[in-house]
């Protein structure tokens, strides 16, 4: 029996983890969402019997404390496994470059600002808030959701230039996890970085406009010739099955404490 506990999960890939989780009923699955009326709604339509969905406020550091005081009750006072997932793509910067804001640059600041606080600060807080549990749990393990946009050599391969904002703070969210593995380390907790790959979520199934779309396609252009092998995008399901898979199998044994790798346990992003 696991306890796990994900951010965000009230839709996408949030949401799969918690589908997929809640599928062992040995489980203990916990969303943290900002809106738990509607996710306990969406769960039950799913028939999800051994999930409980928390409310919390991601940039609010008392609202995650409060909220690892329900989870605390939850669980008896400890948890296995902590993955944040809760992030922001930005609609403002997702398919623009710096360059497009040159006459606008108080948008892109507050644009990165924003992808700051939930990406980076937002992850920070949530570990700060649950630590306390994780350092009681069996498993005794951390996993964020990142990206292979955060790449430096995929950045200057592809040369993707657009969603700087949401590459920075995906970035400075490694960097982070690598900080709280050379401070955890020592106490058998595990912190790893782990991009989901390139995933069809509600996100990219929104209707774009026509400028958007050809960004879109020159970003699947740069895909493909950075990566021959690759077709599609990955579904949500098999994208969370790989990433548990890595998560289940890591270990700071294994030298993976810090780490930020790929939904197949390398630097292979797709």
């Amino acid at each position: 029996m696991s306890s796990y506990l994900v951010t965000g999960a009230s839709r996408g890939l949030g949401f799969e983890f918690v589908r997929k989780l809640a599928i062992d009923p040995n489980n203990t699955v916990i969303g943290l969402v900002r809106n738990k009326a509607a996710a306990d709604t969406k769960a039950t339509a799913e028939g999800l019997r051994n999930v409980h969905m928390v409310e919390a406020q991601y940039t609010d550091f008392s609202s995650l404390k409060n909220a690892a005081e329900t989870v605390k009750k939850i669980t008896g006072g400890s948890l296995d496994y902590l993955i944040n997932n809760a992030a922001v793509v930005s609609h403002i910067s997702g398919y623009k470059t710096f360059e497009d804001f040159d006459d606008d640059f108080e948008t892109i600041e507050k644009d990165l600002w924003e992808s700051l606080e939930i990406n980076l600060l937002g992850v920070i807080k949530t570990v700060q808030a649950f630590i306390p549990l994780i350092r009681k749990g069996k498993a005794k393990k951390v996993l964020a959701i990142s990206t292979g946009m955060a790449d430096l050599d995929l950045i200057n391969a592809t040369e993707i230039d657009f969603a700087a904002p949401y590459a920075i703070s995906k970035g400075a969210l490694n960097v982070a996890i690598a900080k709280y593995n050379a401070l955890y380390k020592k106490e058998g907790i595990l912190f790893l970085a782990v991009s989901p790959g390139y995933v069809t979520t509600e996100r990219n199934q929104e209707e774009v406009s026509p400028e958007d779309a050809e960004k879109a396609a020159v970003l699947v252009t740069k895909f493909i010739e950075y990566a021959p092998h690759f077709k599609r995008p990955l579904t949500p399901e098999e994208s969370i099955s790989a990433v548990l898979s890595v998560l289940h199998k890591a270990s700071i044994a294994n030298g993976d404490g810090g780490a930020f790798i790929s939904h197949l346990g390398t630097k292979q992003w797709l």
